[in-house]
């Protein structure tokens, strides 16, 4: 078995909405059909692998199935919440493309990895530790996944249909798209002051403000020393709390202590996280009292790490014990914190005549620390229901004091059915990005939906935006993405949004580009999603990025498919026929929003057939408004697009708006058919989102095909009187539609200038100077630098195969090197010719004909002046043209050069 490339699909994909990993599997013949013997082994190895088999078929099991089936059941055996996984044999024999999902990718990518080495130990009959593999899978696991605060926050996030990037590791997430979006940072938001951070973190300086605010807190200061603290504690009374002055999570706290040993073990460990200060312990218990925004939405009190003693064990065996729960994880990404045996510990425990060997008596409660953060292996009890107005009230005021919206308040006192100030209560500490995982998942009690508080506070429900998404529009096809994204972008821009774009021309924030080159993936995607300046995205989605990595996007508003055709790219990637080709390329149409639309090409009956799967509503259209997808859509009521007396008609049941094309500068009135569905598919795009009829007629009639708002598509120059077509077609059907398109476009001669993409078919290679040589008088052909993987002269070979037999061209020739080919065409043109230049280094070739064409029209001036200047005397002209001529003869004899 061999694994000859492996991706990671991180959004919605050709074989599903789960991120997976896809790998391509070679088997060799003896492990294409396994045996039960082997079967056996493997199970010897894994029990829990699961029964081995091809889901609905019954031919025989190949080792590539059961990496699938391994691979899965290793991430499910470790906790992971995977159920997808698919085998999918390719036209080459032994060969299989394996897809199995996963939640972290990291793990996905470990898990993958340790199937292959199972599945060798169990083929060779070798050992193989099953669960030491496990344990690695859940280390793995534990390390990469949201921590609970963070995952409460985003698992929320995602039941309201707010779209989440994780932008790190760690826990720095984003929430929603373009100019909607916000950030997060565990229970931290990007509108959290970094002034109210400041004084959070200065545990003194937050008892100031509280204090000067009226709220109760405890006496105490910073401490310079170990000395200066021991004064401070007898200044305030024993006992006291040890603490770092800007500490979190509990780190360095102490608290009960009543002697000096215990003060001095105490201030070690505090100092190691900077200043110390002491205060007053307050007796009671310890709450912690969530504040979101301006309301007071969860409460838990809070039990120091403790153990029962049985009579029997000792204290470090009933710890032991106690860890083995499984809520129990060494970070925080289980609920609860497994204890720990330290020196602040066996301090706690010597304030109890006890010591970590010590057989505590059975009943006895023996604690281990005196803080009870969850972080130091403490528990926590949901009292959210009991809290009393008056202490809802304090801990809301301590948030509003310190200006955090996200804040946890810890308050010390024997109950919070009464107010603090009756039972000599106080708020010991105001936390920023507080722990939320005691909410969510107490030990006891009731788990509240913390995180769905958090993201009502981000994203108010009602409110515009409230779902932080921004009108997204999706562009797939064989041909005509580009335009369409270009036109679809502008309409959007006239209605006054800031529009972010990809296509294979580069990145466009707001009208700035961003990043240049083939720019139709998933990640250039991310990037405009990401941006602060969008209102509203238009998303070219190319073959390619589909296959690597699937959509950037989980859900979009409007998703174009403009046409199939014959297909593109065919071959490649195992995309070997025009369905498989739809089955790609309808991935958009499939994540298309309920709400949402897909705007589809109704004369190409491969487009059509998406229509059945779409979530959304369906806008067919076409230019012909009699075809029958139009005819029976619109009978059924729904919208159509299509062209009727040089009009584009926008129709469904009891309405119908007309725009003319003779208004849509980019169709040259209706003349160029391409460029028609183009703008169809855009009115259509603009429709399904709302805009107003206004802002879609001025986009319209505001876009032209220059090489500034569409390069490479379809732009015409005027070269010397003759005209100058540069275009970016590239497979059989964009050549079709640019020989349709320039038909009625009237020409002297007529010549095209072409080279082959050498990662196509050899017979789409050929088709395409076989639909040239049929509609132009010259060809010529010529080898640009890159051949894609082919021999030298080979495409040229088979472009020339192509115009076997040509019926129009009469004359061909081959030349190496695009710039010199397009110079070579242009020195032939002749006033009222056609020269279509299908260009491949599309910015530098569009440069180079602009500039070309600007040196001739200033060429040309002078001989216009000269032609329009007074005419000499027929005699003076005759003469002076015979003294010329002597000139030259002389020069011609002599060898010496006339003088000018």
């Amino acid at each position: 078995m061999e694994v000859t490339r492996i991706r990671a699909l991180r959004g919605p994909n050709l074989w599903s909405r789960h991120t997976a990993i896809e790998a391509v599997v070679s088997c060799d013949e003896s492990e294409r059909s396994l045996d039960k013997a082997f079967e056996k082994r493997l199970r010897e190895r894994f029990p829990r692998v699961g029964a081995l088999h091809v889901p609905r078929s019954s031919k025989p099991v190949s080792m590539a199935h059961v990496l699938e089936q391994a691979t899965l059941a290793l991430q499910t055996q470790a906790g992971c919440q995977v159920t997808f996984s698919r085998t999918t044999p390719t036209e080459e024999p032994g060969v299989f493309q394996v897809v199995v999902q996963y939640t972290e990718e990291a793990v996905g990518r470990l898990a993958f990895a340790r199937a292959q080495e199972l599945c060798r130990a169990a083929y060779a009959g070798e050992a193989f530790d099953i669960a030491a593999t496990l344990a690695e899978l859940r280390d793995l696991d534990e390390d990469e996944r949201l921590g609970p605060s963070t995952g409460a926050i985003v698992e929320a996030a995602l039941k309201r249909g707010i779209p989440c990037r994780r932008l790190t590791r760690g826990s720095l997430v984003q929430l929603g798209w373009g100019a909607r979006q916000r950030r997060i940072q565990a229970a931290e938001e990007d509108g959290t002051s970094a002034i109210a951070e400041t004084i959070a973190q200065d545990k003194d300086l937050t008892k100031k403000v509280l204090h000067s605010a009226g709220v109760p807190v405890p006496l105490g200061r910073p401490a310079a020393d170990l000395e200066d603290g021991w004064a401070v504690a007898q200044e305030v009374g024993l006992p006291v709390v040890v603490k770092p002055q800007g500490g979190n999570q509990g780190k360095g706290v102490t608290v009960g202590i009543s002697s000096r040993a215990h003060f001095e073990l105490a201030w070690q460990e505090a100092a190691q996280y900077g200043d110390v200060m002491v205060e007053k312990y307050l007796s009671g218990n310890d709450y912690r009292l969530l504040v979101v925004g301006n309301k007071l939405v969860a409460a838990a009190r809070r039990e120091p790490p403790l153990v029962i003693g049985d009579g029997k064990h000792t204290v470090r065996e009933l710890v032991a014990e106690v860890n083995k729960d499984p809520r129990r994880g060494k970070g925080h990404g289980t609920s609860l914190t497994q204890i720990r045996i330290d020196a602040i510990a066996a301090a706690c425990l010597k304030g109890q005549d006890l010591t970590p060997e010590s057989v505590p008596p059975r009943g006895q409660r023996v604690i281990l620390r005196h803080n009870a953060n969850l972080s130091t292996g403490g528990t926590a009890t949901d009292v959210t229901d009991n809290v009393h107005p008056d202490v809802a009230a304090r801990a809301i005021e301590a948030a509003l004091t310190v200006g955090l919206d996200i804040c946890g308040v810890d308050v010390i006192c024997e109950s919070v059915l009464r107010p603090l100030e009756e039972q000599g209560g106080g708020i010991v500490e105001v936390n920023a990005a507080p722990g939320l995982r005691m909410h969510v998942s107490p030990s006891f009690g009731k788990g509240r939906d913390v995180g769905k508080a958090v993201i009502e506070h981000m994203f108010p429900s009602g409110s515009d935006g409230a779902n932080g998404r921004i009108p997204l529009v999706a562009v797939t096809g064989t041909n005509g993405k580009t335009t369409t994204v270009r036109l679809t972008a502008h309409l959007l821009a006239t209605h006054g949004l800031r529009v972010g774009m990809t296509n294979t021309d580069g990145v466009y924030a707001n009208g700035r580009q961003i990043d240049s080159g083939d720019c139709s993936g998933p990640r250039s995607a991310r990037n405009v999603l990401a941006h602060p300046d969008v209102d509203a995205a238009v998303l070219e989605t190319a073959r390619g990025g589909l296959l690597r990595e699937g959509l950037a996007f989980d859900k979009c508003d409007v998703a174009i498919v403009t046409n199939l055709g014959a297909g593109d790219h065919l071959g490649l990637n195992y995309i070997t026929t025009l369905e498989d080709l739809m089955v790609l390329k309808r991935v958009i149409v499939l994540n298309v929003a309920p709400t949402g639309s897909a705007v589809l090409n109704a004369a190409d009956p491969n487009v059509v057939a998406m229509a059945a799967r779409c979530p959304g509503s369906v806008v067919f259209f076409a230019q012909d408004g009699q075809h029958p997808v139009i005819k029976t859509h619109l009978a059924q009521g729904k919208r159509v697009v299509y062209v009727q007396d040089g009009d584009i008609v926008c129709a469904e049941r009891g309405f119908e708006k007309r725009l003319p094309l003779s208004r849509v500068p980019i169709t040259h009135k209706g003349l160029i058919g391409f460029q028609v569905e183009n703008a169809l598919a855009s009115v259509g795009a603009a429709w399904s989102l709302g805009l107003p009829w206004n802002a879609i007629r001025r986009g319209l009639a505001s876009f032209t095909s220059d090489q500034s708002a569409v390069p490479g598509r379809f732009n015409i120059f005027d070269y010397a009187g003759a005209t100058v077509i540069a275009d970016y077609g590239h497979n059989p059907d964009a050549i079709n539609a640019l020989v349709s398109g320039i038909r009625n476009m009237p020409a002297r001669r007529r010549s095209v200038v072409i080279s082959g993409a050498g990662d196509r078919r050899d017979e789409d290679i050929r088709e395409q100077t076989r639909i040239l040589g049929a509609a132009f008088d010259d060809v010529i052909l010529y080898q640009d630098a890159c051949q894609r993987g082919r021999a030298d002269g080979e495409v040229l070979a088979l472009l020339r195969q192509g115009l076997q037999g040509a019926e129009r061209a009469s004359h061909v020739e081959e030349i190496h090197g695009e710039f010199i080919a397009i110079d070579h065409a242009l020195d032939r043109l002749q006033a009222g010719d056609l020269c279509l230049i299908l260009i491949d280094q599309v910015q530098e070739a569009l440069a180079h004909i602009q500039q070309r064409a600007a040196k001739a029209k200033r060429s040309r001036k002078p001989r216009a002046a000269k032609a329009a200047a007074p005419k000499k005397p027929a005699a003076k002209t005759a003469a002076k043209t015979a003294g010329k001529a002597a000139v030259k003869k002389t020069a011609a004899k002599t060898g010496k050069k006339a003088a000018p």
